[in-house]
């Protein structure tokens, strides 16, 4: 294993592996997050903009309800962050074509561009953890991540992938 963190305890369920994880968890995040807090601050945007940006560019015209449920926030939450996004040109929506009362998003050219710089620096940090961890460590953390999720969830999570 490349990476400089020990192996897990064959003990992993006890509550020191536990909250090491969760604290693992907790601080890179942080740190994945804070990577492109920079670029969010210049633009007058925090981070639920810039989840909403990336879901919409991963699935071009989802629609508001689906990106709702993605999110798992209030409609007002989602809808305020949405009018911001527009104002600044960022994000369109458009009517659904079989019920006209969907509203179904995508991203403006510089709403693209926007998300890419951000996915960008993102990428970089997580590319470089990927890289010291290996593939198998890679596969593993994906593994427990995934089992973070609901069952029930899991269908919505992974159509992102489709």
């Amino acid at each position: 294993m490349a990476a400089t963190s020990p192996s897990a305890s064959p003990l992993f369920l006890r509550e020191p592996e536990i909250r090491r994880g969760l604290e693992l968890l907790y601080f890179g995040n942080s740190h994945v997050t804070r990577s492109i807090d920079r670029g969010l601050a210049r633009q007058g945007l925090g981070r639920a903009h810039h989840r909403a940006l990336y879901f919409i560019a991963r699935r071009p015209n989802m629609s508001v309800s689906d990106l709702l449920a993605l999110l798992a926030i209030t409609k007002q939450s989602l809808g305020r962050v949405l009018n911001e996004l527009a104002e600044r040109g960022l994000v369109e929506s458009r009517p659904g074509e079989r019920d006209r009362r969907q509203r179904l998003l995508r991203l403006t050219d510089a709403g693209a561009k926007l998300e890419g710089e951000l996915y960008e620096a993102l990428r970089e940090k997580l590319s470089g953890a990927y890289s010291k961890a290996g593939q198998e460590a890679v596969t593993g953390f994906w593994a427990v991540l995934e089992g973070l999720i609901p069952e029930e969830e899991r269908e919505r999570v992974e159509a992102l992938r489709r």
